[in-house]
């Protein structure tokens, strides 16, 4: 009889026992344990162990010894780290940024975890390999929900002007609630919004992104779209539109609108 390959569920099991009864899976298998998925196929399986264990990694098995070993939650009968942990550990091994910020988005969108426990592990943990996290956290602290927004908000700082809010909510003058647009200035009550052909172009979408439109427009709120794959591949376009919108809500009086996080 052929020996066959192993299975996922064999690989992290067999990289466990290596590691001894403390070991604790993390990385991009931890994030799958805990059903994150925006990031690709898991390779090697790794693994936290005590600092003092005299252990390597070994062909499939990457073990990292720490100081800081997690206290560990069991998934599926498998210790694994923290998400915050595990997101972290998988990023500084990571060297494409979208990824990155792929995966951190994930796990707090999903609420996994929060920005400030991303933070707060990136400033504890090892430095090595952390410059893209941290470029990427800076967006998700500042309230970006999605690769296309954290691209959004390195444009808006490009674009020099005064700091917006991200993702708040937006009413009228009788409290009716008006959108929750992407950036949000509110001294000048003016709102961008980045908006996905696939999302908004057809079907509901459409008609959604019609409808919030025309909600925009009763309140007196002055809004620019912009599609994500120009923030890419039209910076200095999307850039001069930002700020001609934003001077054109400045000449205007502002309406009477409010907003919430």
């Amino acid at each position: 009889m052929r020996p066959t390959e192993p299975t996922d569920e064999q690989r992290l099991r067999a990289a466990l026992l290596r590691g001894g009864g403390t070991a604790v899976l993390t990385g991009l298998w931890a994030l799958r344990r805990h059903g994150l998925e925006q990031f690709p196929e898991p390779g090697d399986v790794h693994i936290l162990v005590p600092d003092e264990r005299e252990i390597t990694s070994s062909g499939f098995v990457l073990v990292e010894r720490t100081t800081r070993l997690p206290v560990p939650i069991t998934r599926s009968g498998l210790p694994v780290a923290p998400v915050y942990r595990a997101a972290l550990d998988a990023a500084r091994r990571i060297r494409d940024f979208d990824t990155i910020q792929a995966l951190l988005t994930e796990a707090v969108q999903r609420n996994r975890c929060t920005p400030d426990q991303l933070d707060k592990e990136l400033r504890l943990g090892s430095q090595r390999g952390s410059a893209l996290p941290r470029r990427a956290l800076q967006a998700i602290l500042c309230g970006a929900e999605s690769v296309a927004e954290a691209d959004a908000w390195e444009i808006w700082k490009l674009a020099g002007l005064p700091p917006a809010e991200w993702n708040v909510r937006v009413f009228d003058e009788q409290g009716t609630f008006v959108a929750k647009p992407d950036a949000w200035c509110d001294d000048i009550a003016f709102a961008w919004e980045i908006d996905s052909r696939t999302w908004h172009g057809e079907g509901d979408g459409y008609s959604d992104t019609l409808a919030r439109n025309a909600r925009y427009a009763a309140a007196g709120i002055a809004f620019l779209q912009t599609l994500p794959i120009h923030l890419r591949t039209q910076p200095d376009r999307v850039i001069a539109d930002l700020r001609s919108a934003y001077a054109a809500a400045q000449r205007r009086p502002r309406p009477p609108v409010s907003c919430r996080p």
